[in-house]
């Protein structure tokens, strides 16, 4: 390792969630998640927790069965994912069946929990940067979200006004079609009408058919006070329209604040550094100190040394979800040490130095190491 440097733990979660080795190929990926899908799918397994690990497991095999999201979680982990938009996930376990459909289709004759019904729009994320104070201090900010919405000539149906889409004569409105191979049933999107189950001879012109159009629409949102890089807010049905009947997706708004110049952070806790003169180290007094509240006062004690820390109790940061709680203040005092002396201050230091020359000292080792050498 070279110096001065510091080496990033791997991150194998989600290769032990699905108990495979990182260089696993997709062959053995999509075997694992098989063999765990089975024993854990909800509608087979009622236990407390299936569910959740059914999710778990699922989310793994989202990210590692793609070739670039598993390239960038082997590299950077799951907050990899998170900032390049890339996160795993899904809200429902009927999310997880529409998006393997094909593994479960196998697995279950193609019954089980397959999606029904118009689809929920899709989820959105933006990356939203703030000022130091403003993270701390909370704030509101207006955002503009460019994203499908529902056409409003056609409420959604992509059908020209007075006219309606047919049902698909290819897979009865049902959107997917389904193959019988041997034992095994498999089932695919409908290729006639691309899944949405109608066909639509007039299309509308506002959306040319597809129901969605493409607008940007300004959204206020609320900046809790204390919220750090990293954390992501949700905004319920603020994503993308989903199709007639079906509901909006959400808004994930991700956070990064930037650093501050005197201020850092860690968590709750706010740390700073702040130059005293040799004097005041020496004789104590009060010192008035910056913090993200505004002004404190300090006691300086007599004979305080350079680099002691003191605790400002209650003059940290505060939590999103702990809003009567602040944490601390760790203030660090640097004793400065002037480049330029004027005469009289130059001679003041010299008498001030002939004083603690002539002072008694103790004995210690270095004392006895330096009356050692000019003997």
């Amino acid at each position: 390792m070279l110096e001065g440097g510091f080496v990033l733990p791997v991150d194998t979660r989600y290769y032990d969630l699905l108990g495979v080795s990182s260089d696993a190929d997709q062959g053995v990926l999509k075997k694992a998640y098989r063999k765990l899908a089975m024993q854990y799918h909800p509608d087979r397994n009622q236990e407390d927790g299936a569910e959740a690990k059914f999710k778990e497991i699922s989310e793994a095999y989202e990210v590692l069965s793609d070739p670039q999201k598993r390239a960038t979680y082997d590299q950077f982990g799951e907050d990899g994912l998170r900032g390049s938009g890339m996160g795993g996930g899904f809200s429902s376990s009927q999310d997880i069946f529409e998006h393997f459909s094909d593994i479960f289709g196998d697995l279950f004759g193609g019954g089980g929990r397959s999606r029904r019904g118009p689809r929920r729009g899709a989820d959105l994320e933006y990356r939203l940067g703030l000022d130091f104070m403003e993270a701390i201090e909370g704030c509101k900010k207006t955002l503009e979200i460019p994203k499908n919405i529902t056409c409003v000539q056609c409420s959604g149906s992509g059908a020209a006004a007075g006219s309606v889409a047919d049902t698909c004569g290819q897979c009865g409105g049902a959107g997917k079609v389904y193959q019988q191979q041997a034992f095994f049933r498999f089932e695919s999107v409908c290729g006639a009408c691309q899944g949405r189950g109608k066909i639509i001879r007039n299309p509308c012109k506002g959306c040319r058919g597809v129901g969605l159009v493409r607008e940007t629409e300004s959204l206020d949102v609320t900046i809790p006070s204390g919220i750090d890089t990293g954390q992501r807010l949700r905004v319920n049905g603020k994503g993308e329209a989903g199709q007639p009947g079906a509901p909006a997706g959400d808004l994930y708004v991700a956070v990064r604040v930037q650093d501050h110049e005197f201020f850092e952070r860690d968590g709750a806790d706010i740390y700073c550094s702040v130059p005293i003169g040799y004097t005041r180290a020496c004789l104590g007094g009060e010192l008035v100190v910056p913090t993200v509240q505004g002004k404190a006062k300090l006691k300086i004690p007599k004979g305080t040394p350079s680099g002691r820390i003191f605790r400002l109790r209650g003059q940290g940061a505060p939590l999103p979800n702990r809003p009567n709680y602040r944490g601390d203040q760790h203030v660090q005092v640097v004793v400065e040490v002037p480049t330029k002396l004027s005469r009289k201050e130059e001679n003041l230091l010299k008498e001030l130095e002939q004083l603690e020359e002539d002072r008694p000292k103790k004995k210690g080792f270095f004392r006895k190491f330096v009356d050692e050498l000019t003997q």
